[in-house]
Parts: structure tokens; sequence; C-alpha cells
């Protein structure tokens, strides 16, 4: 098979509409107009497609700009995509991206049976660690060694939109991963991540009509269902309409342990001649009763044994709640054949309730721990936008394809509760956990703060050789502005204004149509970490900070089968929290330098393979005062392995059998490196079996996470040691009508 090309894609133009909704309107229209859908077109779908054929087909025209539906078409397996966004450059294939990126399918996320976003992108790729948690209050996840806030995940390419701490992946599309920083790409990410970018794209209705149910099982008693619905109308079928419709509820495998989540969401677009506009709504509830929670060592303690795998470190009667609602508007504009003007407009809103420990300290070799319950609650506002203009031209043999855009994001945050609730805390045992009564709910006025940060940016790629060497240069304006104000007078009381020029620079060349070398060097400016609430200086915001990275690269596409390697150095200010003084403290250097190599595609006809081996060295390079400069950051293995693996048995016709591995070396946890956890290896396996039933196509799927039942620690947010999910069972059946 030789390798499928297509014209390098310049992201869609938008425009900005002014947004009124309330939660109330949202949930109203999206259940109105996808039971209007389904009443109206109702009928049988004819022939079987799979999970990804609701895509909109390419529609290129040479040395024109892409429609909004547009995406890279899926590679040899379907499991990732031929390219993805590479923020303002637009869609781009991976063989002309000058940094490493992948895309994942609707199809693989499907396959996956995946209920939050970590779960699709810590799967196989090896740059990317996940501590192996389920039920916490947030995802958690680092790329390329460096912790990755889920608040800045992006949504259709900006951030502050997506929900805040869980994301359920049934609205996506693609589900895109750009490693290293990309301010220069995609402006200044709110939570400081700097490792890596994901983006997520909305579904859109596709040219044949699609009604698709699913059910779902996850041990040991958790049921739910998904609908999603795409139809579109008009005599050129210029408006579509999709809707997705989630609901999950149940205990989990761990005990004691109940999650829950609701997802409404619907998609609309209209694409004309020189026009092309989409909105996007949704509104989602996540809620976990007894969340997983990490736990502390006393200074001298060792690192005790893990409890069984299914054991609850919380109260059962605590809890943990969030509710978002977001909205995004978009249109573009073909100002001419070679110029498009485009905008966006976003907004979001998160309501945060959480009960339950806030801190616990094993403090003996018995494992008997001493719990600090706290309380929290925020409400959260967030704004975020961009416009621009993409244009193509040439100066002699050189061909310029150019970008200019702003970006704009906003957030009010306001913080209720408190770090300790007298009365209610506990001394118990990891292995035996029992608990008191539930704490009475207080949430008093303890914080306010509000953020602005604002960009400018413009690139250009000169290309040469019909565009076999590519030069990408490009610089970015950034400022950041943080106010915090004072809960009982509302006075302000400190106030971070600060700004930046971050440049980059990118070269690739394609030594033939199989082979491309890069290089890169990027810049980034980050907002200032803030003290968490388990800190004794909880409030605090620090200055914002620069990242840069230095990276290299070949991606060999072997037509079916592809294979990537890259070399990277990343440098940051490090952060750490004091387990004896409790005390949060930003300063100093971090340097992560790493190797990744991975592949994916479908090397036999029968077979689907996807996954790779990272070493990363994260070194605290400078500390303040001297002290543990030279030693390895704590919570990032030096060097992982994964492998996933799907196989089309030839004895049973339809049926596919997966099986996935994922190995981890030790990681740190103490500052100083006397303390450290075991690396542990994760199996899972499962089945996939296609058929059709009363000529409707159907899938079954069925998987065994952590086939062993293997009890590990992980490293979990704000604390040191967190228990890894036990082995648990998922079941899925999907039909289309």
């Amino acid at each position: 098979m030789s390798h499928c090309h297509f014209p390098t894609r310049i992201a869609p133009p938008r425009a900005v509409f002014a947004l009124n909704r309330t939660a109330t309107a949202v949930h109203a229209v999206l259940l109105t107009l996808a039971m209007t859908s389904l009443a109206a077109h109702a009928e049988t779908i004819p022939g079987e497609k799979e999970p990804g054929a609701s895509t909109l087909p390419a529609t290129m025209v040479e040395g024109h700009m892409a429609t909004p539906a547009d995406l890279p078409p899926g590679y040899a397996g379907g499991q990732v995509a031929y390219g993805s966004r590479v923020g303002l450059l637009g869609n781009k294939d991976f063989m002309e991206t000058p940094f490493s990126t992948i895309s994942y399918t609707e199809q693989y996320i499907a396959d996956r049976q995946a209920q939050n976003i970590t779960q699709v992108i810590a799967a196989t790729d090896p740059s990317v660690f996940s501590n192996g948690l389920t039920g916490t209050f947030s995802e958690n996840y680092s790329i390329r060694g460096f912790a990755s806030n889920i608040s800045d995940v992006m949504m259709g390419g900006l951030f502050g939109v997506a929900p805040y701490y869980r994301i359920s992946p049934e609205m996506y599309e693609r589900i895109e991963v750009l490693k290293g920083p990309s301010a220069l790409l995609n402006g200044m990410p709110p939570g400081g991540s700097v490792g890596g970018a994901v983006n997520l794209v909305p579904k859109r209705a596709g040219d044949e009509p699609l009604t698709r149910l699913t059910g779902t099982y996850m041990s040991d008693a958790q049921f739910g269902g998904h609908l999603d619905v795409g139809r579109r109308f008009g005599e050129d079928q210029q408006f579509g309409v999709r809707f997705n419709g989630v609901y999950r509820d149940g205990d989990g495998a761990i005990n004691h342990q109940r999650q829950k989540a609701e997802l409404t969401s619907l998609g609309l677009d209209w694409r004309g001649e020189r026009v092309r506009l989409s909105a996007d709504l949704y509104q989602s509830e996540d809620r976990v009763r007894g969340q997983n929670r990490g736990i502390n060592l006393a200074s001298g303690v060792a690192v005790p044994k893990p409890p069984k795998a299914d054991t609850l470190l919380n109260p059962d009667w605590a809890y943990v709640q969030t509710t978002d609602r977001g909205a995004i508007v978009r249109g573009e504009f073909d100002l001419s054949d070679n110029l498009m003007a485009y905008a966006a407009y976003g907004m979001s809103t998160t309501h945060y309730e959480y009960s339950g420990t806030m801190m616990a300290t094993v403090f003996n070799d018995a494992g008997d721990f001493k719990t600090s319950m706290g309380q929290l609650k925020m409400d959260l506002e967030k704004t975020s936008g961009e416009v621009g203009l993409k244009g193509n031209l040439h100066t002699g043999a050189i061909k310029h394809q150019w970008t200019l855009n702003a970006t704009h994001y906003g957030d009010t945050q306001k913080d209720y509760g408190r770090r300790s609730v007298p009365g209610a805390d506990w001394v118990t045992n990891i292995y035996h956990p029992q608990w008191g009564p539930a704490a009475a709910k207080s949430f008093p006025y303890i914080a306010h703060t509000k953020s602005r940060l604002t960009s400018y940016g413009l690139a250009d790629t000169l290309s040469v050789l019909e565009d076999r060497v590519q030069l990408t240069l490009g610089v970015r304006r950034q400022q950041v502005l943080t106010d915090s104000f004072s809960t009982s007078t509302g006075a302000r009381t400190n106030r971070y204004d600060e700004g930046a020029t971050t440049p980059a620079a990118a070269l690739l060349v394609k030594i033939t149509d199989q082979v491309s070398v890069y290089a890169n060097y990027i810049e980034g400016l980050s907002e200032g970490a803030a003290a968490p609430m388990t800190a004794k200086n909880f409030g605090d915001v620090f200055a914002p900070y620069k990242s840069k990275q230095k990276e290299v690269g070949l991606k060999v596409d072997l037509g079916d089968f592809t294979h990537t390697l890259s070399l990277y150095e990343i440098t940051r200010p490090s952060s750490y929290l004091d387990p004896d003084t409790n005390i949060f403290s930003f300063g100093g250097e971090q340097r992560n330098r790493g190797v990744e190599w991975g592949f994916f595609g479908s090397p036999l006809h029968d077979v689907r393979l996807m996954g790779g081996v990272a070493h990363v060295d994260p070194k605290i390079t400078k500390a303040q005062g001297g002290t543990n400069e030279g030693k390895t950051a704590i919570g990032q293995p030096r060097l992982q392995g994964k492998l996933g693996v799907e196989w089309d048995t030839p004895v049973i016709e339809g049926l596919t059998l997966t099986a996935n591995a994922t190995s981890v070396s030790k990681q740190y946890i103490s500052a100083d490196n006397t303390q450290s956890i075991p690396g542990y290896t994760v199996y899972d396996l499962g089945t996939r079996y296609s058929t059709r039933v009363a000529s409707q196509p159907v899938t079954l799927r069925g998987s065994v996470n952590n086939v062993t039942n293997k009890a590990y620690w992980g490293t979990p947010l704000l604390s040191s040691l967190g228990l890894g999910a036990p082995r648990t069972f998922e079941l899925s059946a999907t039909i289309d009508f």
C-alpha cells in the first residue's frame, strides 16, 4: 500500500457570535432537537458503518482551505488518523508536521470503552503516564515527564470550554495530542501545562443518517447507555445536527465507591460555498461517592505494602461532584481563493464540590494513618476566543502558508470551604479502614481570583522543492494578568501583570514520501502556579514562567505501519509541596531529557499494533538553596513501555481479540530521592464481535483490565501514594438503527 497523501490543511476560519444561554435553555434545546431529529428521521440506515464512518468526506479544492468537518482520514487500522490540528497551523498530515503528534479516532475511543480522556491518550502512548487510579476527583496524567492539568484540554482549539476535572469522550470525533510546549501554536495554557496539549474535536453529522445506541456495564454494578444521532438537512445537505446523550450510574470495582456520569451535547454546523458556521453546546455532570484519595508518609516511615486493590482509602460517605456547561460558536469566511478569515468564541461554567479526606498521613510501619477531613466548593466562569487570518502566497519558488491570530482567555474563580473540619479527623489503618460519621457540610468564602490571558501570534511555513523542505517560523506575544481579592472587603489584594515574547522555529525535510526528519525549538509562557488548598500557604499565586523545548525527530511511514522517534529537552520552573511543613513552593528549574519510540498501524491485514517505549530523565537542575539539585523529580517513571494488539481471528468472522500491556519503572516520591515506589506491569485482555441482528449492524465488546488484579501504588495529585485500579470488567453492545 502506498502512502496516502493529502494536501496540508489549514484550520477552518471562525466568526464570533454572541451566545445567550442558561442551563435550562441548553438542556431544552438539546433534548428538543434530538427528539425532533429522531422522530422525523427514524428510517432504517442501509449498510453497515464503522464507528468513525460518520465523518464528513474530504472536500479539498487545490490551493483552497479545508471545510470545518474535513478531518484528516483514518490511517491503516482505523485507530489513529493521518494527521491532526496543529494549533494555528491548522490540520496537517503527521508526515508534514515538525512536532510529535497523534490523533485518536472515534472508532478507537469506542473500542476502548473509554469513560474519560486519560483512558484514551495513556493506553498505548509511552510518553503519556497515568498513575492508574480510578474514581479520583480529577483526571491525572503527565506528558513527557511533566504533570498536565486536565483544565488545559482544548475543545475545538479553545482553552477553558471543555469540562474542568473529568471529560467523558462520547461527544468527540477525535482526541488529538501534541507533545511539548505549544504556546506559539495554541496560546497560553491557563493551567500551566508544558509537556503537551490535548485537543478535542466535536462530532459533526455525516452525509449518511446515523442512529446508534450503546449499552454499557462495568463491574461491580455500573450500568449505562449512550445515544448518538446525526442528520443533515437541506437541498445540498448544508445543515447538520449531531446529538449525544450519555448516562452511567452504579457501584465501581472499588469497594463502597459509586460513580455517576451524565452528558448531553449538541453539535450544529452549516456549510456554504464560502461561509461555514458551527456551534457546540453541552451539559455534563460527574459524581463519585467514596472517591479515591491518596496518602502521604511521615518522615522516617517506609513505603508500606499496598492493601488489596479494591480498598477504598477515603470514607464511603465522601463525595466529589462537578457540573459543567459550555458552548462554542465559530465561523469562517473565504475572502478569496487564498485568504480566509476566522473567529471562535466559547464560554463555560463549572460548579465543584468536594467533601472527604484532604490529607492522610501514614505514621508507622503498621499502616496506621491519620486523616484530616476537608471540604471545598468552587464556582468558575470562563470565556475563550480567537480571531485570525490565514493565507497562501508565493515569492518566487517559495510557497508561504501564513497565519495571524489573537487569542483570549479569562476566568473568575470563587472558592468556598475549609481545609480541616473540626471533630471530623480520623485515625484508621490502610489494610482495614474504618470511618466515623459523615462531616456536616460547611463552605465559608475563602478565595476570589480573576485571570486574563491574551496573546498575538504570527507564523509562516515556507516550502520549497514541492513541499519537501518546510521551515516554520513564528512568534507570539503573551500577556498574563491575575488579580486576587479580599473575601471580606472585595478589595484587590494582589496583582500579576507580566508579558513575554516567545519565538518558535521548526524545520521538516521529507527525504522520501516515506521518511521525514524534523527539528523544532519552541518557547512558552504559563500562568504562575497556585498553592493548593491542602497546603498551609493556600491562596499564594506565583509569577508566570517560561518553558523551552528543543526536539529532533524521525518519522517513517511504511504505508500500513508507521514508526516515530524523537529526542527532546524541556526546561521549566519546578514546584514542590513539602510533606513535613506542608508548604507549597515554586521556583528552581526542572529539565526533562527524553527519547521516545512509537508505532501504530496494521503491519498485517488482520493485525493492528500501537505502542512504544519512552525514557525520560526529569532532573532538578536548580533549587532554592541548592537543596535536592541533581535529584530526579518526583512522581515520574524514567522508563515506560506500552503495547496494544488487535487480531481479527480467521476462525470466526467478525471476532477480534485484543490485549494491552503497560510497564513502568519505579517513581521517587520524596524530593531527596530517599523514598520510591516500585515499578509494575499491568495486563488487559478483551474481545470484540461485529455481526448483524435483524439486518442491523451490532458490535459486542468485552474487556478485563488489570487481569491479574495486581495491587500497586501510583502517584496521585497532591499526595505521595494512591492505589491503582483493581481488576475491572467492562461490557458494551452497540446497534445502528
